[in-house]
C-alpha cells in the first residue's frame, strides 16, 4: 500500500487524481486530500433534487460530480478525504465495509468510537454520523472512497444541500439525510484530547502511515500533466449538468 497526500485544494484537481490513480496503475494506494468549499454529487444524481444552487453560487461554494456513485457530500478545510484505491481481488466482497475497517482503527486510537453503519458509512456512539463513502468499480480496479467530519461549517453543510422541492420524475440517486456532527466536536463534548482540524488530519495521516509502515508520497511525485488533462472533465459543465 503506497500512502500519497494531494496538498492541493481544489476539489476538481483531487477527483482527477484519484481517476488517474484509479486508471493509470496496477498499485494499491491509499490517498488523502481536504477540498475547499465545494458539493460533490453521485454520479447518478440530480442537481436540482440534491442541491441548493443559488446558495452555492452566493457562497462560493464549487459544484462537482463525481464518477463513483452514493449521495451528495459537502467539503471543506474540516473535512478530511480518504481514498482506497487498488486492484480488484475476486475472492473479496466488493460491496461489504471492509475498507473502512483500518480508518475505525485510526480513529480508536485517536480517541473517536466510530462503529460501521448498513451504508458502509461511520457512526458516533451517540448516533451521529461521520462518515459517508461511495465506490467506483472497473473490470481490474475498484475505489472506495469516503469523508471525515473534522470540524466542517454544518451549517454551510446543511444549507448547500437544502433543496425545498424534489422532482420525483427525474430518474436519479436521492442522498439519504443524516444527522451529522464533527469529531472536533464528539472529543471537547467527552473531554477528551481535542486538536485543531489540520492537526487532526496529521495524526490521521501519521497514525495510517505506522499502520502501514511507510510514508506519504506528494502528488506531486505524479505525472502532473495527465492528471490535468483529466481535470478538464470534472470542470465542464457538461458534465456536472448532465442530470
Amino acid at each position: 500500500m503506497k500512502i500519497i497526500q494531494s496538498h492541493s485544494l481544489s476539489v476538481t484537481y483531487n477527483l482527477a487524481f484519484e481517476e488517474y490513480l484509479f486508471t493509470e496503475f496496477q498499485e494499491d494506494f491509499l490517498l488523502f486530500y481536504v477540498n475547499d468549499k465545494s458539493v460533490v454529487l453521485g454520479s447518478n444524481q440530480s442537481v436540482r433534487n440534491e442541491v441548493n444552487v443559488d446558495f452555492c453560487k452566493a457562497n462560493n461554494i464549487q459544484l462537482v460530480r463525481r464518477k463513483s456513485g452514493g449521495g451528495a457530500v459537502f467539503h471543506d478545510l474540516g473535512n478530511l478525504n480518504f481514498s482506497f484505491i487498488g486492484t480488484k481481488n475476486e475472492h473479496k466482497n466488493l460491496l461489504s465495509g471492509d475498507f473502512l475497517l483500518p480508518v475505525i482503527t485510526w480513529l480508536n486510537e485517536l480517541g473517536v468510537v466510530a462503529k460501521m453503519g448498513e451504508r458502509k458509512d461511520l457512526w458516533l456512539p451517540d448516533g451521529y454520523k461521520i462518515t459517508g463513502t461511495a465506490s467506483h468499480i472497473s473490470k481490474n480496479r475498484e475505489l472506495h472512497h469516503g469523508t471525515l467530519l473534522v470540524d466542517a461549517n454544518l451549517e454551510l453543510l446543511q444549507q448547500a444541500l437544502f433543496v425545498q422541492t424534489v422532482d420525483n420524475s427525474v430518474k436519479a440517486t436521492a442522498s439519504v439525510r443524516s444527522k451529522t456532527k464533527n469529531i472536533i466536536a464528539y472529543l471537547q463534548e467527552n473531554e477528551l484530547v481535542s486538536f485543531s482540524a489540520a492537526l487532526f488530519v496529521k495524526k490521521i495521516i501519521y497514525t495510517a502511515e505506522k499502520y502501514y509502515h511507510t510514508t506519504a508520497l506528494s502528488s506531486a511525485d505524479f505525472d502532473q500533466e495527465e492528471i490535468l488533462k483529466l481535470e478538464k472533465n470534472y470542470k465542464s459543465d457538461v458534465w456536472t449538468f448532465k442530470k
